[in-house]
């Protein structure tokens, strides 16, 4: 029940007629990718506003917890011989460095490639 005894459906022409559409999201799990920690909400109750072209989303109920965040730079991609070869025969740069430009490129040919052309 909304605050002043209005229902659910009162509430939803109340805003039709101010403006506001209101769309339900079916949703299991939201999360805020934030700086050094991500908030994860499992079992939310999304709605989706959308009001003078703005899109606004209230998230609530649900189990919440924090975590670390990740850092995409940790995440080891495995380089295969071949693929150091021929980033080296595209660029004409030593094993070494075709090694290292795939290892920054976490494994992207061409933009290993780019990279040492660049």
């Amino acid at each position: 029940m909304f605050p002043g005894g209005m229902n659910p459906k009162q509430m939803k022409t109340m805003m039709a007629r101010m403006g506001i559409k209101s769309d339900d999201v079916d949703a299991t799990t939201v999360v805020i990718h934030g700086t050094g920690k991500d908030i994860i909400i499992e079992n939310p109750e999304v709605v989706k506003l959308t009001m003078q072209g703005q899109l606004i989303f209230n998230i609530t109920g649900g189990k919440v917890r924090e975590e670390a965040a990740k850092d995409e730079s940790d995440v080891s991609v495995e380089i295969s011989e071949e693929d150091v070869k021929i980033v080296a025969e595209q660029t004409g740069a030593s094993h070494e460095a075709a090694r290292a430009a795939l290892v920054d490129t976490r494994g992207d040919l061409a933009e290993a490639i780019m990279k040492l052309k660049g």
